[in-house]
């Protein structure tokens, strides 16, 4: 507000510098933070694996703290409103076994090898600081940053009736973040833009609100990672994906050995026969390869060299052994951690890192609180 930056002794800083950047505050932090999430809705797969999860895996040797969360808050966006008469005399939201996924989500990435000892593992909505945070936010952040987004114009085009979540989820997304006043993101590049508005509302709330020399948030940056793009199965040139109809379309962690020999078999590819790494000309080919090369830890170029001399079906083959050799180990810990006899492990894991997590949006919280005179 106007009056607190007066107050402050920022009258007079055009908003543009706060919005374009100007003289970036310090962010005083001592030790580095991360803060990522997955949303729970759909079934865990290869793409997010390779993506997202095992770099997780790796940030939690070298970064001091690591809050990492089954955003289940952001999931809510993917329902469609329920209208008198069609099919249930209650008007309601659409949205079913949310409690299960997030409870799967949890466990996939536990058998994914995150450590609940490294990392703090915790679903999003059991934070209620999350939600909160978000309106604080929302109500210093211009309504056009947020209908100037990318994946907001991208999905409104694709519904019949846009919920206001769909507008604010980036918000949401940002107070995700700044709770835990993280310094560390890792993203894919179709998230920069998200990490941009989050930078920007943080620097809006400092220098509105805090002393130019102690701001209250950090300007998170992104870490970004050299993950291999996973496609769809039945299309090279889409990204495998949880909402995609068909389930041939994708290799999920839960999948057992047959299903994955299938899947691959039936993969798309071209009828050349030889082996060869063309990511423009051959998309589902190349594509293939990069899942072989990312398990193997080794390069598409040189699973090619590997199979000279043979056809596709060969290499179908090898990945298919490559993938049930990986990832059957994953889809028995999940099985343990939701089904077996092990439940209570993850249901103690849960509860550690909700305590962990609410312990740490108190405090922000009361900071933010605090920073703004609120009671």
């Amino acid at each position: 507000s106007t009056s607190a930056v007066g107050r402050r002794g920022f009258r007079g800083r055009k908003e543009e510098e706060v919005r374009n950047g100007g003289n970036s505050v310090r962010t005083g932090a001592s030790s580095s933070c991360v803060m990522s999430g997955i949303q729970p809705t759909g079934v865990i797969h290869l793409g997010n694996y390779l993506g997202a999860v095992r770099n997780w895996k790796r940030l939690q040797n070298e970064h001091n703290e690591l809050f990492f969360s089954v955003v289940d808050l952001h999931s809510l966006t993917t329902v469609e409103p329920r209208l008198p008469g069609e099919g249930d005399e209650i008007d309601g939201l659409v949205h079913t076994n949310l409690r299960w996924q997030t409870r799967q989500m949890m466990a996939a990435l536990l058998a994914c090898g995150i450590d609940a000892e490294k990392a703090v593992l915790f679903p999003q909505s059991m934070v209620s600081g999350h939600a909160e945070l978000a309106w604080i936010l929302s109500c210093i952040t211009p309504t056009s940053w947020l209908t100037n987004m990318i994946q907001y114009k991208e999905k409104k085009s694709q519904r019949q009736v846009a919920g206001h979540g769909l507008l604010t989820y980036p918000v949401l997304m940002a107070a995700d973040i700044l709770l835990y006043r993280a310094t560390h993101v890792p993203v894919g590049v179709d998230q920069e833009q998200h990490i941009e508005l989050t930078r920007d509302i943080a620097r809006r709330f400092n220098w509105s609100f805090c002393n130019p020399d102690r701001p209250l948030f950090p300007e998170p940056q992104s870490l970004y990672t050299a993950c291999p793009k996973v496609m769809s199965l039945r299309d090279g040139t889409r990204k495998m994906s949880k909402s995609e109809i068909s389930d041939m379309s994708r290799i999920n962690l839960t999948d057992d050995a047959d299903t994955i020999a299938r899947k691959v078999r039936k993969a798309k590819t071209d009828s050349v026969s030889h082996i060869t790494y063309d990511p423009d000309v051959r998309p589902e080919l190349a594509n293939l390869l990069r899942m072989h090369a990312s398990l193997t830890e080794s390069s598409p170029e040189e699973i090619v060299t590997s199979f000279q001399g043979k056809n596709t079906l060969d290499l179908k083959l090898k990945l298919t052994d490559v993938l049930v050799a990986h990832l059957g180990p994953i889809r028995e810990e999940i099985h343990a951690l939701t089904t077996g006899n092990r439940a209570d492990q993850l249901d103690a894991v849960i509860e550690t890192g909700v305590n962990k997590a609410r312990a740490r949006a108190a405090a922000t919280l009361a900071d933010v609180r605090t920073h703004i005179d609120m009671i």
